[in-house]
């Protein structure tokens, strides 16, 4: 399908200069209580705080059968040189694999299940297609984190999403101490925008995808930040699910621990918020990153 036409950027990054974070002017849950499974009183917590943790969300056989597809496609000789395939930059250890649903019958029936479906459908008060998809690995002493930074300043920046209206599913294969490189994240900082300094490198996606450098807040930004929100973490049982604004801050520091950490993690935007022309880059990332088929997911 075709990119829409947007006209005025409402959230500028990727600046010659500082300037002042801006207050988000789109709310983060679209839909009603009538809408889908979460009830009122949960999309109110959701829309304050930009998160929300649900324990048990698929069974222990889902993230036997989810972490044995892990297993597969990270040893598969034959996406040895994938470009899907992310891998570590100091060990080569596989970090991320992209574009699952293409790769795995069992993650593309989990990236169309109702379960994930009516929750992203009542979040974003739409149709939802999937943006990004990607099978995440932190092995145990050598896996390294992210640093803090919004994904929709990078979605807006290179890959061209007008506006904060998507929602990432992350659901936990095993078990996330508090200890073991867990994500972090700032509640209610998803009703701040911080535009970013730095112009976007060509290709940046090659780098970025390994340690972020570009698109990350400044240290003054990200303790102004928590000294207003917090930092709060997600820490659970394997087959837990994050459901997270896609402008919430959050990062998450190096497993030096021997518990390996991994996740299946889904990107669901609008049908109504499909994405343009990059607003902060010279070219959109690659297929495989950000996906431009906008068909809604059945």
């Amino acid at each position: 399908m075709t990119t829409a036409t947007v006209t005025e950027d409402l959230y500028p990054t990727r600046l010659a200069q500082a300037r002042e974070p801006i207050r988000r002017s789109h709310p983060t849950v679209w839909g009603d209580a009538a809408a889908g499974p979460f009830t009122g009183e949960e999309l109110n917590a959701h829309e304050a705080r930009g998160f929300t943790i649900l324990q048990d969300f698929v069974t222990a056989d889902e993230v036997a059968a989810f972490t044995g597809e892990l297993d597969r496609l990270s040893q598969d000789e034959a996406l040895k040189d994938d470009p899907r395939v992310v891998t570590e930059k100091a060990t080569g250890q596989v970090r991320s694999i992209f574009e699952v649903p293409a790769l795995s019958e069992q993650l593309d029936a989990l990236s169309r299940d109702p379960r994930l479906l009516d929750r992203a459908r009542q979040l974003l008060g739409s149709d939802v297609y999937l943006h990004q998809s990607r099978i995440n690995y932190m092995p145990g002493f050598k896996g390294t984190g992210f640093y803090w930074h919004s994904d929709f300043e990078t979605w807006h920046a290179e890959d061209g999403m007008p506006t904060p209206r998507s929602v990432s599913c992350s659901i936990a294969l095993t078990q996330n101490y508090p200890f073991n490189g867990g994500l972090m994240v700032m509640p209610g900082s998803h009703t701040v925008f911080v535009p970013c300094v730095g112009e976007t490198p060509e290709d940046n996606y090659k780098s970025s995808l390994k340690a972020q450098e570009i698109g990350v807040p400044s240290e003054a930004d990200i303790t102004a930040l928590a000294d207003e929100f917090g930092i709060d973490q997600f820490t659970g049982p394997a087959g837990s699910a994050l459901w997270f604004d896609c402008n919430i801050m959050h990062g998450s520091g190096n497993n030096i621990t021997p518990f390996p950490r991994s996740n299946v993690f889904l990107v669901f935007n609008s049908v109504e918020n499909t994405l343009v022309e990059p607003f902060g880059a010279s070219a959109p990332r690659p297929e495989h990153v950000a996906h431009h088929d906008f068909t809604p997911l059945r």
